[in-house]
């Protein structure tokens, strides 16, 4: 790799300063990266090097943070989330996406924001980080991942009521979103052959009709149809019992049917090191899982665990890419 990660700066009020200080200690020169924002905005007493272009960070000392300064209007106060900060937070994103695809960068690192703060300070058109970083890849669809060393999981529907789920679960949706998975198991981490469960919709997965009809008139097929083009699904599965550890073992990721039944038991296994990452996109990004924080930001105790994660995925996505 000749270009290291991009890591945009977040919310500056939330835990995005104190963490990319500490992931670069904790990580020194491992994964070479460097911080996208306001110098202004880090913590106190943080080590950290200006850079003018991004591949200056592989230069820098393994125990200082490269930083590539992006001024913003104003100081900011930790804990406080302040709507003056949005239009800066939103550039950030936007240059570091700019960076990565005119190759200054591997990968794309983000570390959490504010939807709020965003509408409330810049009129913010999108729902969230990752309609906003689709919108700027040119892509329309694209598939959340949380991942960690012992699972990955992708739900299908996302932030709707569970009441909506068999609605807007749709045999077109399940479809592409098994297919932008495989593809992106496939570019971004290097397997030949991914390994897909797909969940059942109902409990006991439907238990043949018994609690649902879904598995048996459509799910079930759409997975048979999709198997015979070659692709390697197993389902639907009972929701209940495929996320123990010898269940895990057969499979590489676990498609899902809505939010919780995928984000619960990844936050079990790992609730600490769980990585966000989005498939589909031009470009790499992934991010810690976890939001601002803004409850604990400026404390010094916010755990730069799932960030270091992200960080290590991107350099390992970049790095499959690159074949």
């Amino acid at each position: 790799m000749t270009s290291p990660v991009a890591l945009t700066c977040g919310d500056p009020a939330g835990i995005g300063p104190e963490i990319a200080v500490a992931a670069r200690r904790l990580l020194g020169a491992e994964v070479p990266f460097f911080w996208l924002g306001d110098p202004r905005h880090l913590p106190a007493g943080a080590v950290w090097t200006e850079i003018a272009q991004p591949f200056q960070a592989l230069a820098v000392g393994a125990d200082t943070l490269p930083v590539l300064p992006h001024a913003f209007a104003g100081g900011v106060t930790a804990g406080k989330p302040d709507p003056r900060l949005a239009q800066g937070i939103i550039d950030v994103i936007a240059r570091a996406v700019a960076l990565v695809q005119a190759g200054e960068a591997s990968a794309i690192c983000t570390a959490p924001i504010s939807k709020k703060v965003l509408k409330d300070g810049a009129g913010f058109a999108f729902p969230g980080h990752t309609e906003f970083l689709a919108h700027l890849g040119g892509v329309e669809r694209v598939v959340m991942m949380l991942a960690c060393p012992e699972l990955r999981v992708v739900p299908t529907t996302i932030h709707v009521a569970l009441a909506d789920v068999p609605r807007l679960l749709t045999p077109e949706l399940l479809e592409e979103t098994i297919r932008i998975t495989e593809a992106g198991l496939r570019r971004d981490l290097g397997l030949a052959r991914p390994r897909i469960a797909v969940a059942g919709l109902n409990p006991h997965a439907g238990e043949g009709g018994l609690m649902g009809r879904e598995e048996m008139e459509w799910i079930a097929p759409l997975v048979e149809r999709m198997r015979g083009e070659g692709f390697d699904l197993h389902g639907p599965l009972p929701p209940d019992t495929m996320f123990h550890a010898r269940a895990r073992a057969g499979y590489d990721v676990a498609v899902c049917m809505y939010h919780d039944q995928a984000l619960i038991p990844i936050k079990t296994v790992d609730f600490d090191g769980g990585v966000n990452v989005t498939l589909g996109l031009p470009f790499i990004r992934t991010s810690p899982d976890h939001g601002t924080a803004f409850d604990i930001a400026g404390q010094g105790i916010a755990k730069p665990t799932s960030l270091v994660a992200a960080l290590r995925m991107a350099q390992q996505m970049a790095r499959a890419r690159l074949g």
